[in-house]
């Protein structure tokens, strides 16, 4: 069932296009993550959902009907914002119960709603209490109850947990987890936090310049993004981007870059010019190294030791290093001279246009091992 759906939907600002003509459809109980850069228009979406900003052009139909001018009260949605807003001198209870009172529900029900809700939320203990006498994740957890109290069909939350520290952000984005799996109600959350999108979402949306790049599932984004946007957007660190030439287009493309040398790869370039610029792609825990043989080999740079693993830093003679994650005990230091090998079934290539390229079901050996990226510049 179709809990939500955007038709075509634009939104301008003076001279400036904010949104352009997204569409999108969210199934009643699902999870969906708006994420992309500062000023793609995420959250100025979010708004136009929750009934804060006016749509300029297209639909916004919810449960099959057109809400576009109906007021945010009207819309059965609740919001959480970015900023706890809480009214210091009210206690838990009063700020939980805040938007009921105003709807003028009945007190008997008010009372059960707003008891239910901090149940839920784990507040039952501290509804007497006054903001001041709160944690930052119990703050933002009572501002999750007043938008839950009013029981709507939809919730939306606007980077809600951008104001915690580390930690604590941990264990809130767990919190939210459990709290739709308990309600199973549709959720929108917005965030230019990937591993919050990564872990929460069934659906993510990834926006870009006011539009809509890709929508799929984590998985789905993570190993088969559609452009070099979202490839690059998701993932940290984000994946290696590397330069090539089409040498000659076909289904199977003979390629022609610093790192590979010249090779044929499964992917469809039939509709480009020979000499199109290209650019290969490959995650860093895609790239394995060992020591090389001669002085010809990789340069390491820089070895980031995290705990559990060590990203390694390499010198391909391109502006950017190429970056490998290893086991942690792996044992490279800055100077050491390496071979690469690359996972030939996880390489993307995106077009001059930043579009990727389809790839065929031709599998080429599982790796191939570089000796020496020097050797063969273009």
């Amino acid at each position: 069932m179709i809990k939500l759906k955007l038709d075509n939907v634009n939104k301008q600002l003076g001279g400036a296009r904010i949104l352009r003509d997204v569409s999108l459809e969210i199934a009643a109980g699902e999870f969906v993550v708006f994420v992309g850069p500062s000023g793609c228009g995420k959250s100025t979406l979010l708004r136009l959902i929750a009934g804060l900003d006016s749509i300029c052009g297209g639909d916004l139909l919810i449960d099959g009907r057109r809400v576009n001018d109906l007021e945010p009260r009207e819309r059965g949605v609740g919001m959480v914002f970015q900023s706890y807003a809480l009214y210091p001198h009210m206690s838990v209870y009063d700020n939980i119960s805040f938007g009921l009172k105003l709807a003028k529900t009945e007190k008997t029900t008010l009372r059960e709603r707003v008891l239910k809700t901090a149940q839920i939320l784990q507040l039952d203990k501290l509804l007497q209490r006054k903001p001041k006498e709160l944690s930052g994740g119990q703050r933002q957890r009572v501002a999750m109850g007043r938008a839950m109290a009013r029981e709507p069909d939809i919730l939306l939350f606007d980077e809600p947990l951008s104001n915690l520290d580390a930690s604590l952000r941990v264990q809130m984005r767990n919190e939210i987890a459990r709290l739709h799996a308990r309600l199973g109600s549709t959720m929108i959350y917005v965030t230019h936090d990937q591993v919050e999108a990564m872990t929460l979402a069934d659906k993510i949306v990834v926006l870009n310049g006011g539009r809509i790049e890709q929508v799929g599932s984590p998985q789905a984004l993570y190993e088969r993004p559609v452009s070099r946007f979202v490839a690059g957007f998701l993932g940290s660190p984000r994946m290696n981007f590397l330069p090539a030439f089409l040498h000659t287009p076909g289904a199977t493309s003979l390629v022609k870059s610093l790192v590979l040398g010249m090779t044929a790869l499964p992917f469809d370039s039939s509709g480009l010019a020979p000499n199109t610029p290209l650019t290969l792609g490959i995650r860093p825990e895609h790239v394995a190294l060992k020591a090389a043989q001669s002085s010809t080999g990789v340069a390491v740079t820089v070895v980031e030791y995290l705990g559990s693993e060590t990203y390694v830093h390499l010198d391909t003679g391109q502006e950017e290093p190429l970056i490998c994650r290893c086991e942690v005990n792996a044992g490279w230091q800055v100077g050491d001279r390496v071979e690469l090998q690359l996972a030939f079934d996880n390489l993307h290539l995106f077009d001059a246009d930043g579009t990727a390229l389809k790839r065929h079901p031709q599998t080429p050996p599982d790796n191939v091992t570089l000796r020496s990226v020097r050797a063969n510049a273009l």
